[in-house]
């Protein structure tokens, strides 16, 4: 069970690093060291947390390395439990982030798991070498190279790109008009802190652009002064291809009049702009900027800034083009395929190194067999040899005997 959750873990925190930075960027905030620590750190840090949480289950759960692996699980838990301890009571973040999106628990939760989580691993602790091995010596390093390679694979793909697997409630197929709705009529909802205001007057226009029919662009930059513009060209095409078309293309920022000029004076945009609230759109999608497309209300598609449509996806009029409708893909088949990117590779190395474990011990074998089969011949020989020289010597005089004697 330790080994599962630390994997479960692991994966959910690569999967969407950028999610677990702006975790990180919440413990800094809630300590005030915030200021002291850039970006690129946070980002580095959250993907060398995944990958030791991975890669310590992974070991855990196939029996690899006992006494190290169960120390760092140790020392991990012996960490992490005082942490949470101090999250439940003075309670500065809203949840641990421990799963990501995947499962948000409260931190009186999160502090109770890693009690669970403790005991079990001082067990572990207590008792390396009673964990059953599932893999060979020979073979565990084969197994912990290629899932380093693997979970650091998954975060950079999706730091280049978007998350493969979205948990947040601004996921591709959801009903952002239903949602609005809820809130609208009283009820607890995920899209109670989601508005969209027009940066010139202040109108407030979610209703109106939620409730429009068919297709509306929505280019999200939480911050326009840190966006990337390497995609510039990209983005005016996009917006124009919706301009010729009538498909509506609006801007959702979270930064002032200064920044939006900024942008629009170092880019030429001529799309309107509007305000939203910051950590919306940090939840909306995991770029800076991204582009939404949707369709009576429901999100049918995302692209980060690496991978924008481009004039030979945009052939047409989107009711023609695939882009235009839902992914076919499920999230069952997508953690199928991913799991299956893991597993079946890992089958095949280990099951080559076996072939070549056991191709190498019937050389050593026959080799052992040879040199036998060369001792055993000469041996025979020698036996031959002194066999033939008993033969060939010859046979002793015969005495006279008592009682025989000559004429």
């Amino acid at each position: 069970m330790l080994a599962v959750v630390l994997v479960f873990s692991g994966f959910v925190k690569a999967v969407d690093p950028m999610g677990t930075q702006y975790k990180l960027t919440d413990y800094l905030t809630a300590l005030h060291l915030k200021m002291l620590t850039p970006d690129f750190l946070t980002l580095g840090a959250a993907v060398i947390l995944s990958a030791v949480e991975f890669g310590i289950g992974i070991c855990l759960l196939f029996g690899i390395r006992k006494t190290l692996s169960t120390n760092l699980a140790m020392l991990m838990m012996v960490i992490m439990t005082p942490l949470t301890l101090w999250l439940a009571l003075t309670d500065p973040v809203s949840d641990c982030g421990c799963f990501g999106d995947a499962i948000v628990l409260t931190n009186w939760q999160t502090f109770g798991k890693n009690v669970v989580l403790l005991i079990m691993a001082f067990i572990v602790w207590k008792w390396p070498h009673d964990i059953v091995r599932l893999i060979s010596t020979s073979s565990q390093w084969i197994a912990t190279n290629y899932s380093a390679v693997f979970i650091i694979a998954v975060s950079g793909w999706s730091l280049y790109d978007l998350p493969y697997l979205d948990f947040r409630p601004y996921h591709i197929g959801t009903d952002l008009r239903a949602g609005w709705q809820e809130m609208m009529d009283g009820k607890e909802s995920p899209y109670a802190e989601f508005f969209i205001q027009h940066v010139e007057d202040g109108e407030d226009i979610t209703d109106s652009l939620l409730n429009s029919k068919g297709y509306l662009f929505l280019l999200v930059a939480p911050h326009m002064e840190k966006a990337d513009d390497s995609q510039l060209d990209l983005i005016n095409q996009m917006y124009e291809y919706a301009e010729d078309n009538e498909y509506p293309f609006y801007a959702l920022t979270a930064s002032g009049v200064k920044g939006i000029e900024r942008w629009r004076d170092m880019t030429g945009a001529e799309y309107p702009f509007c305000q939203t609230d910051e950590t919306t759109l940090k939840t909306i999608i995991r770029s800076n900027p991204g582009l939404l497309l949707l369709k009576d209300g429901v999100i049918i598609r995302k692209w980060s800034h690496n991978s924008l449509p481009d004039e030979y996806t945009l052939t047409g009029r989107l009711d023609k083009l695939e882009i235009g409708e839902l992914p076919k893909d499920t999230m069952a088949e997508k953690i199928l395929i991913i799991v299956l990117w893991y597993i079946l590779p890992l089958l095949v190395l280990t099951i080559a190194d076996g072939l070549w474990a056991w191709t190498k011990w019937l050389k050593r074998k026959e080799q052992s067999n040879k040199i036998y089969q060369l001792f055993k011949k000469k041996t025979e020989n020698e036996k031959e040899n002194r066999s033939r020289q008993l033969e060939d010597e010859p046979e002793p005089a015969r005495g006279s005997g008592f009682g025989q004697g000559t004429e």
